[in-house]
């Protein structure tokens, strides 16, 4: 792109030009368009929509009214002041101290102990698993077979159960002794392990008293038990979340019938005993072994005590839940079964000593005889009003950065919106509205304005309510926040729906989450603050259902725009729009590309893409009232204004496509901010032709010299940064679609002319469209008009001409 950055340089130079010696520069560059341009004019201000003076006192005075409204009857003699004298009851009374009272029902609700009950499922999970284990258990010892195996007169039985279980390295060594001559090397290899020893020793006995074949029998018996002792340990069990070490299963297996019968059975009661008082969540693993142990106390099970033990321990989990129901139900009972608080005093008691510092019982005496000197704190008023006139100079700085002016309606809306936060708080926090001024504020202006609005009140919000349910407020501004943060880049009613699910979400989770960090008890929430986060949760969805369905009336009444109402108006299918591609198609066909134009460069530069849109479509409906006045709905026929003949009469019928397309405007209700393209889209132009027309005429004929006024449209010129860029892509749209065959630095140069004549005309002063994005501006027009004008390839003649079908 040299020829851009050259064409840049050229730009820089003509400004300088220009801030030097505005006149010298114009008129070096008079003939940059090949007509006479005015000089510069002087600079104009004309910023409309600030707020007045009297507008931010009036806000700061009913904010602060609202927010200060707790010190309209505020009592001298409060809670933690001190008594200027000493006070006597007039008479007897007893008074009820509702906020002690309501105090101790709180502490209660948010510190009872769960009511717990058995969970059935987690009961009959648990007892099916463990009655899973014993079948496994005997299955195995069925395959394994009975034990003892061999007649004990044989073999003892512990000498059955170290063969059984002994390795296959060992079990080849003991026959090898068994079968060995030399008993000294015998005696030798095993003297290590008594038990063996006496194994083998009994082996040897019998194989000295029966024949051959009979031992070898033996042999093979105790082989086969051996594989499937073996085999049976290798499968293990196999339940879900019960895990036993191979040594526990062979001291099953290891068990007489006898024994594991009883074994079996002592288990299973002691289950059944302990899932039935139940087991709670978060009990130490060491409580749990020490219940299975006094339940298995059985003395006929001390052999088997740790096996037993060990197999409960796996088996056994928690099966008691909080049964919330029952809980809620008993709190309140409890709670409301708290007696008020009442303080009683006589005639002629002290209440307070002069000096003393007033305790709450003591307010609740004074308040109720009317001794607490209630009245105006005009201090607290002060220093209501100070911080509500810093809250909304901030509010003001932030407008003035994120948002270039604001209408006398646009104050009053916010003013409205933030009075509602405290109104609402003031009947319970809990109705607290910044969810929906969140929402509102970041639609119809901006999600910067709309968070600074909604974090400023929520604190003025708790400052009124002196913190009282601080907690939904922190909620609320949350909600809030998230509303703001995303409303404003909502296109669709189906976000909006789920950024209200997520408001209400957002809420009722900060809520629970504070009062489970303020909770004495972790068990408490599933009773007491889920249900209220709940609830609280459901509240901020409808806080976004009101704010949806109040904003087409807050549209309507103060002439705003949402993003949705820009997408609808943006609808082709709507009546003025359908009235302008019918009555005047040439000119709706140069709307869409205008509207090309400005999109482009409005998304470049991070401007409202939806308001281009929907202005670009508007702008120029006026010129339905003589759609032939204007040459692209001529179609090549005569042009009009040849027979007309009168550069003033033609003048005039150019110019009230501009009033026209006002009053049609008005009549369709269009927002203002839609209104607004129709006229700054020419600004103050001078429509050259026919006034250079007029101009020769006058001097042919002899007459005064013409007014330039009269042949210029009567503005403003724009005021914003989106009408700005509909002006340059309505100023470029006719030269860049008369360009054909030519290159991009050509149709640069041409838009960089353009932009030169409106920038030294001063239509672009109020705009706030700066001198260093007009090369951005135009390097996105060239790459607009190169989309709309790529090549096409060209068809040979023979593939343009019918072709005769072939018969079969």
């Amino acid at each position: 792109m040299k020829t851009f950055r050259s064409l840049t340089k050229q730009f820089e130079e003509w400004r300088r030009k220009e801030q030097d010696d505005p006149y010298s520069a114009y008129d070096k560059e008079k003939d940059i368009i090949g007509i006479e341009q005015p000089c510069p004019k002087k600079p104009s201000s004309n910023h409309q929509g600030k707020a007045s003076s009297l507008i931010l006192i009036l806000a700061i005075a009913s904010i602060a009214s609202v927010v200060g409204y707790r010190f309209y009857d505020r009592p001298r003699l409060a809670v933690g002041t001190i008594a200027p004298d000493a006070i006597e009851a007039p008479r007897d009374e007893r008074f009820e101290d509702d906020e002690t009272t309501e105090e101790k029902r709180k502490a209660i609700r948010t510190g009872i102990t769960p009511i717990l009950k058995r969970d059935a499922e987690t009961t009959a999970k648990v007892e099916k698993n463990l009655m899973a284990t014993l079948d496994r258990i005997e299955q195995l010892r069925q395959f394994v077979g009975t034990f003892p195996f061999v007649d004990v007169k044989i073999l003892s039985s512990d000498s059955q159960q170290n063969l059984r279980s002994a390795s296959e390295q060992t079990w080849q060594s003991i026959l090898a002794v068994v079968k060995a001559s030399d008993e000294r090397a015998a005696i030798a290899s095993n003297a290590k392990n008594p038990s063996i020893d006496r194994a083998i020793a009994e082996l040897k006995t019998y194989r000295q008293k029966v024949p051959q074949p009979e031992f070898e029998a033996l042999i093979a018996k105790i082989a086969i038990a051996r594989q499937r002792y073996a085999k049976a340990l290798k499968n293990g069990i196999g339940i879900d979340d019960i895990n036993l070490t191979p040594q526990t299963i062979a001291s099953f297996l290891d068990l007489s019938d006898r024994a594991w019968s009883q074994t079996k059975m002592e288990i299973v009661q002691a289950t059944r005993r302990i899932l039935t008082q139940g087991i709670p969540q978060g009990i130490p693993p060491a409580f749990i072994e020490e219940t299975v142990k006094m339940n298995l106390s059985s003395p006929a099970l001390n052999p088997v005590r740790p096996i037993a033990t060990q197999l409960l321990i796996e088996g056994l989990h928690p099966n008691l839940i909080i049964d919330r129901e029952q809980t809620k139900r008993r709190a309140e009972e409890v709670a409301l079964a708290v007696e008020p608080v009442v303080v009683e005093v006589k005639k002629g008691d002290i209440i307070v000593e002069a000096g003393d510092e007033i305790a709450q019982e003591d307010f609740v005496v004074l308040d109720g005889f009317g001794l607490s000197r209630r009245g105006i704190s005009w201090t607290g008023l002060g220093a209501t009003a100070i911080l509500v006139s810093t809250a909304v100079g901030l509010f003001v700085v932030v407008v003035r950065r994120v948002h270039r002016s604001l209408r006398r309606r646009d104050a009053l809306l916010l003013c409205l919106l933030s009075l509602s936060a405290p109104i609402m708080a003031i009947l319970h926090p809990k109705y607290t509205s910044l969810p929906a001024i969140g929402l509102l504020v970041s639609s119809f202006y901006n999600p910067t304005l709309a968070a600074t609005q909604v974090i400023l009140m929520g604190g003025l919000t708790t400052f009124a309510v002196e913190a009282d349910g601080w907690e939904y407020l922190l909620a609320g501004t949350a909600g809030g926040l998230m509303s703001a943060f995303i409303a404003g880049r909502l296109r669709s009613r189906d976000e909006f729906s789920l950024l209200g699910v997520g408001v209400g979400l957002t809420q009722g989770g900060v809520y629970f989450a504070v009062n489970l960090m303020l909770s004495t008890a972790a068990g408490t929430v599933w009773y007491a603050i889920l249900p209220g986060a709940i609830i609280y949760g459901l509240l901020g969805l409808a806080w976004s259902v009101v704010a949806l369905g109040i904003s087409p009336y807050l549209e309507r009444l103060f002439d705003l725009v949402t993003p949705i109402r820009l997408v609808e108006l943006s609808n082709p299918n709507c009546d003025l729009l359908k009235r302008l591609a019918t009555e005047a198609p040439g000119t709706f066909q140069h709307t869409l590309f205008v509207a090309s134009l400005a999109e482009a460069a409005a998304r470049e530069l991070h401007c409202n893409v939806e308001l281009v849109r929907a202005g670009t479509l508007y702008h120029d409906i006026g010129k339905m009232h003589d759609p032939l006045g204007f040459i692209e709905n001529q179609m090549g026929g005569p042009n009009k204004h040849d027979e007309i003949n009168d550069p003033w009469v033609s003048t005039e019928i150019i110019k009230k496509h501009v009033s026209e397309g006002l009053v049609m405007a008005r009549k369709y209700g269009l927002p203002k901010v839609i209104q607004n393209f129709i006229p700054e889209h020419q600004g103050t132009l001078l429509i050259s032709y026919f006034y250079f027309q007029a101009k020769q005429k006058a001097e042919q004929l002899g007459q005064p010299p013409v007014c330039e006024t009269d042949f210029r449209y009567a503005g403003p010129i724009p005021q914003s940064r989106e009408t700005c860029l509909v002006m340059l892509a309505d100023a470029c749209e006719a030269a860049l679609r008369s360009l054909k065959e030519v290159t991009p630095e050509v149709a640069l140069t041409t838009i960089h002319k353009i932009f030169k004549a409106r920038w030294r005309d001063e239509q672009l002063t109020d705009s706030g469209i700066r001198y260093e994005e007009l090369p951005i501006i135009a390097e996105v027009f060239v790459k607009v008009w190169q989309q709309v004008n790529h090549q096409r390839i060209v068809y040979p003649k023979a593939a343009l001409e019918s072709q005769p079908s072939k018969k079969l």
